[in-house]
C-alpha cells in the first residue's frame, strides 16, 4: 500500500493557507483529475480521490487542527471516508456543493471539458449535524484507557415512521425532477452555453415527496430524545484533544445520515501529580534527617504506592526518575511506543519553629566542619537547584 501523502502537499498549499485558498486549490485539482476529463485513467481517479480526502480534512477547522497537531494519528475515525475505499459518487455527494457558487457542480466539469452529459450526484441525502460534548478524565483513566457512558439529548430517528417522515411509510416520485433530485438548466458561462445541474426546488433535491406526513415528527423523520452513548477513550489522550465517534450525532432528516459526536477531552487536576506530556511530576518534601542520613520513603504512582531509597546527603533540587511510571506515549501515527517517566522533584523542609531541646541539638552542629558548605558545595547546590 502506498504511503499516504501530506494533505498540504496533495493540494499544493502551505500550512498557513486560508480556507479560501484551500478551496481554490481543491477546485483546481478536481478539475485537473476529474474522471470525465480523464476517462479510464486510474491514476487520475486516485489523485481525484486523494485531493477530495485532503480537502475533507483541511476544510474542517477542527479536523485541520487535529491534523496539524497529530498528523494522520489525530484523524482516527474523524475523516468521513478513506481515499482507498471511497467511491466517486461519495465524492460528488460530499463536495459537489463547493462548485455551485461558481455556477456548476462537479458533474458539470465534464460538460465543460468533454462536451458530455456530465455526472449527476443523485437525490440529496440529508446529514444530521455534529454534536459536541466534554468528558472529564482522571490521570488514572488516561493512563489505562476507559469507557464512558454519557446521556445526550439529540435528534433521533422517529420510530413511528422509521425515519421516513411519512405516516404510512409511502412517498411519491417528484413530478418535476422524476426522482433524480436534480434539474438541468442552460446557463451562459466563461466557456459559452452549458448545462448546469442544481437541486430540484419542488422536492428540495430528495427526489421524493411526502403526501401524508407522520404526526409525531411532522414529516421530518426525526424527533428529539435522550440516548446513552458509550465512548471508548484510548490510553494516552491529552486535555484539549478532540475524539470523534462517527454516526452518534443528530440523525439526518428523512432517513438521512447521522452526524458525528465530537468529544472534547478535559483532564481533572490530580492531587499528587502534574502532567508534562507523557511524564508525571511529583514534588517530594524530605525532612532534614532523611535528606542527611538517607532512608526509604513512600511515593505514590498511578498504580499504587511504592518505596524508593533516598541516598545520604540528597540535596534540594535533585530530580529522581522512575522509568515507565508515567503515561503511554503515542507517535504521530497512533502507534504506542512505551510510557513516560515519573519525575520526583526533591525538596528539604527547614522547620521554622523549634523548642529548646531541638534548638540546642542544631546549635551543637553549627561548629562541625562538615555542616558548613564550602565554595564547591555552594556552586553545585545552586546549579542543581536553579540551573545557575
Amino acid at each position: 500500500m502506498a504511503e499516504k501523502r501530506d494533505y498540504y502537499e496533495v493540494l499544493e498549499v502551505p500550512k498557513t493557507a486560508t480556507a479560501e485558498e484551500i478551496k481554490k486549490a481543491y477546485r483546481k485539482k478536481a478539475i485537473q483529475y476529474h474522471p470525465d476529463k480523464n476517462p479510464g485513467d486510474k491514476a487520475a481517479e486516485e489523485k481525484f480521490k486523494e485531493a477530495a480526502e485532503a480537502y475533507e480534512v483541511l476544510s474542517d477547522p477542527q479536523k485541520r487542527q487535529r491534523y496539524d497537531q497529530y498528523g494522520f494519528a489525530g484523524m482516527g475515525g474523524a475523516s468521513g471516508f478513506s481515499g482507498g475505499g471511497m467511491s466517486m459518487e461519495d465524492i460528488f455527494s460530499h463536495f459537489g456543493d463547493i462548485f455551485e457558487g461558481a455556477g456548476f457542480d462537479l458533474g458539470d466539469i465534464g460538460e465543460m471539458f468533454m462536451g458530455g452529459s456530465g455526472r449527476s450526484r443523485g437525490p440529496r441525502v440529508h446529514r444530521g449535524s455534529d454534536m459536541r460534548v466534554k468528558v472529564r478524565l482522571t490521570l488514572e483513566e488516561i493512563a489505562n484507557g476507559c469507557e464512558k457512558k454519557i446521556k445526550v439529548r439529540k435528534l433521533v430517528q422517529c420510530k413511528d415512521c422509521n425515519g421516513t417522515g411519512s405516516k404510512d411509510g409511502s412517498t411519491e416520485t417528484c413530478p418535476t425532477c422524476k426522482g433524480s433530485g436534480r434539474v438541468i438548466r442552460q446557463q451562459r458561462g466563461i466557456f459559452g452555453m452549458m448545462q448546469v445541474q442544481s437541486d430540484c426546488d419542488t422536492c428540495g433535491g430528495e427526489g421524493r415527496i411526502i403526501k401524508n406526513k407522520c404526526p409525531k415528527c411532522n414529516g421530518e423523520g426525526v424527533v428529539r430524545d435522550e440516548e446513552i452513548i458509550t465512548i471508548t477513550i484510548p490510553a494516552g489522550v491529552m486535555g484539549g484533544m478532540q475524539l470523534t465517534v462517527p454516526g452518534k450525532g443528530n440523525a439526518g432528516a428523512h432517513g438521512g445520515v447521522a452526524g458525528d459526536l465530537l468529544v472534547l477531552i478535559e483532564e481533572e487536576e490530580h492531587k499528587d501529580f502534574v502532567r508534562q506530556d507523557s511524564d508525571l511530576i511529583y514534588n517530594l518534601l524530605l525532612d532534614m534527617p532523611t535528606a542527611v542520613l538517607g532512608g526509604q520513603v513512600q511515593i505514590p504512582t498511578l498504580n499504587g504506592d511504592v518505596k524508593i531509597t533516598v541516598t545520604p546527603g540528597t540535596q534540594p533540587g535533585k530530580v529522581l526518575r522512575m522509568r515507565g511510571k508515567g503515561l503511554p506515549r503515542i507517535d504521530q501515527y497512533g502507534r504506542s511506543y512505551g510510557t513516560g517517566d515519573l519525575l520526583i522533584n526533591v525538596g528539604v523542609y527547614i522547620p521554622e519553629h523549634l523548642d529548646k531541646d531541638e534548638r540546642k541539638l542544631i546549635e551543637q552542629l553549627q561548629d562541625s566542619p562538615r555542616i558548613a558548605p564550602g565554595a564547591a558545595d555552594k556552586k553545585n547546590f545552586f546549579r542543581n537547584l536553579f540551573g545557575i
